[in-house]
């Protein structure tokens, strides 16, 4: 769960929860320090610079190096530091660390149970460990202590993960008009509302959308892909991948190589499509064997390595994975998803209704999870109940996953 404004404080460099210019203050941060190696303030501050440079570039050493250390540090010199614990546990969850995420938080809580940023925080560290009912209850705080565009973006993420996806629009759009346009954060929450509108099948609304977040934040890599999204939709497969590999440029972030190997893959590029699962495994890789060698560094992709190597046919390393992720959190609805499809790319379809059972407990209406869920159940034999999920996955977005439309209507067709 990635949640819009990250550093919400409004701090010396800060305006409207965005540093002005992440790059130059840190070159002055970094002065301070050399003059004066105690200045606490400039520590933390320079932290807090990395962590916002790390989430727009996507370049995680930002994440894992530098602000983890200086954070440390800071509360090495300070252990009740509540802005310093609030960080670290915010880049604990950006890491994927989220069962420490939560107990800093839970300690930063008992510092300053006033802050609506630590009940964001909570509510975030929550929905991942699968604490969904805390969740909302921190939500609801978080809402009562200062309703804002981070507050309003909890409430929509809940209200989706619940099955009411109207709801959530509605929250995202509060979300969006509360912040100020142009402002990284906003416009991540204007591209969430445009992801919205594509799950309930609204593609002329996301794609206006993302040209909305283009125009207030040219280059913003999640717009761009977007609108790859939307080319995707129409099996516009090249400009599709003309779009995603712009966003892959700008931004290091896997869902793009991913999203490239099915694009690849649909346009007839098979060898281009193998490159690309192949780096997302690298990719992923890297990243949590630092997490694993040590919990200051990297991040966890357990779950998602295990869709990487169903992509490759290596459906034992995917099931190692989805396993590892499972022990990690086996609440989570998400996780108990990936467990579910991985049994039942691997033909274990009793076993993977275990986990499909728990995936939709909170009535998520998201058409990829209905769709697999429909697999499952037809499978085993419960063919009318399997089929509406199927038809209701692709009556909503059958673009959402390729792989979701073929099996899909392969399975419609052998009724």
């Amino acid at each position: 769960m990635r949640v819009p404004a990250l550093m919400e404080r409004n701090g010396d460099l800060a305006a409207g929860g965005e540093w002005l210019n992440t790059k130059a203050a840190i070159g002055g941060l970094q002065a301070n320090l050399r003059s004066n190696p105690n200045d606490q303030k400039s520590r933390l501050l320079l932290a807090q610079a990395y962590m916002q440079e790390g989430r727009v570039t996507g370049n995680h050493p930002y994440y894992d190096g530098a602000a983890m250390g200086l954070l440390e540090e800071v509360l090495q010199a300070d252990p009740e530091n509540f802005e310093a614990l609030c960080c670290k546990a915010a880049l604990s969850l950006t890491q994927h660390h989220f069962a420490q995420g939560l107990g800093i938080a839970q300690q930063a809580q008992k510092i300053n149970p006033s802050s609506g940023f630590v009940y964001g925080l909570l509510t975030d560290a929550n929905v991942e460990m699968g604490h969904y009912d805390e969740a909302v209850k921190m939500a609801d705080k978080m809402n009562t202590v200062r309703p804002d565009l981070p507050a309003y973006a909890r409430i929509s993420y809940l209200r989706e993960i619940y099955g009411d996806v109207p709801g959530a629009i509605q929250a995202m759009d509060m979300a969006t008009k509360a912040g100020f346009i142009g402002l990284e954060q906003t416009e991540w929450t204007r591209v969430g509302l445009g992801r919205l509108h594509e799950i309930s099948g609204d593609t002329a609304s996301a794609h206006g959308y993302y040209l909305m977040a283009l125009a207030a934040r040219p280059g913003y890599a999640y717009a761009i892909a977007g609108l790859g999204r939307i080319a995707a939709a129409r099996k516009d497969y090249a400009t599709a991948i003309k779009f995603h590999e712009q966003a892959r440029a700008t931004v290091k972030d896997y869902a793009f190589t991913d999203e490239l190997t099915d694009l690849y893959r649909l346009n007839g590029q098979a060898e281009e499509s193998k490159k690309m699962a192949r780096e997302s495994i690298a990719m992923l890789a890297s990243a949590a064997e630092e997490a694993d060698a040590d919990e200051q560094m990297g991040h966890y992709a357990d779950r998602e390595l295990a869709y990487a190597y169903l992509k490759t046919n290596e459906l034992d390393k995917a099931l190692e994975h989805a396993k590892i992720e499972y022990d990690r959190r086996p609440d989570n609805i998400d996780v108990n998803e990936t467990m579910a499809w991985v049994l039942y790319k691997r033909g274990n379809y009793a076993e993977a209704h275990k986990y499909m059972q728990v995936a939709r407990r909170t009535g998520s209406k998201n058409p990829v999870l209905l769709g697999r869920a429909g697999f499952i159940l037809t499978k085993m034999g419960k063919l009318a109940e399997g089929q509406a999920l199927i038809e209701n996955s692709l009556k909503t977005a059958a673009y959402l996953d390729p792989e979701i439309e073929a099996e899909g209507r392969k399975l419609l067709a052998a009724r």
